[in-house]
């Protein structure tokens, strides 16, 4: 049997692809799990600089596997705690990475598939991408972050409206709720997604890892402790070599490089 998950690392750039693609990604336990220790595994990796996250074959995720869900409800399991064992831990995994991760969304993103989209510091999509909520269609509350990312990205009063009716959102749709950043034809979605994976893997890692700690953050304590917060991760970028060489690469007017530390 393949891998569910893959992963891979080029030019200090790790792919982390879903891999089950015959159930359009959707995702099992074993999978859950595996997706798991891959996020971390990436996240500790020196080699990547950056993370693209993305789908095999037609979908990017489509969610939990429903058959294995119904399975779990005719044996009495129910959710069998997936949300606290699985769903929670990969998404903290993910948006939690002190360095920058693209989700390349190839096609159906619904349900906690979406949520890992959202997860991530940017989207770039096909334009056969769709997303939809999904939850309520199954008599289910949102999960995996979705009622933290989604209003954040479009606001509260469209994320309920996703939310509540479920509708599916077509990817130039998306791009103007400010859903993802980029929409590109199906074709240059992965060039696409590696050429920016690439321009981020090549800057100063610490510096964007601090940048989302600031963003997390400052989304909810007051000014006074974001500042604080600004100031703590100021200090920390200050100490790096990539701040100290960007510093004098500016007065003597060259480009910098950055090696990440």
């Amino acid at each position: 049997m393949p891998e569910t998950v893959l992963y891979d690392v080029t030019d200090n750039v790790g792919t982390i692809t879903l891999n089950r693609p015959d159930g359009m990604n959707s995702l099992t336990v074993e999978m859950k799990e595996l997706l798991r220790a891959t996020v971390v595994r990436a996240a500790a990796d020196p080699a990547a600089r950056a993370v693209i996250l993305t789908g095999a074959g037609r979908a990017f995720c489509a969610g939990q596997d429903l058959r294995e869900h119904a399975g779990n409800l005719a044996a009495g399991r129910g959710l069998d705690d997936t949300v606290r064992k699985h769903y929670n831990p990969i998404v903290l995994a993910l948006a939690g990475m002190r360095k920058p991760v693209v989700a390349a969304v190839n096609g159906v993103a619904a349900g906690a598939g979406a949520s890992l989209a959202f997860a991530c510091d940017l989207i770039v999509a096909s334009d056969r991408a769709r997303f939809a909520t999904a939850f309520t269609g199954i008599g289910l509350a949102p999960d995996s972050g979705m009622s933290w990312t989604l209003q954040r990205l479009v606001g509260r009063a469209k994320a309920a409206e996703l939310l509540l009716l479920g509708e599916p959102v077509k990817a130039e749709r998306a791009l103007e709720m400010g859903l993802v950043n980029r929409v590109v034809p199906a074709d240059e979605l992965a060039p696409a997604a590696v050429e920016l994976a690439r321009r981020l893997a090549a800057g100063p890692t610490v510096s964007y890892g601090a940048v989302k700690a600031a963003l997390d953050h400052a989304a909810t304590h007051d000014l006074a402790s974001a500042l604080e917060r600004e100031a703590e991760l100021q200090d920390e970028c200050e100490k790096t070599g990539d701040h100290h060489n960007a510093t004098e690469a500016f007065l003597k007017k060259e480009q910098p490089v950055f090696e990440g530390r």
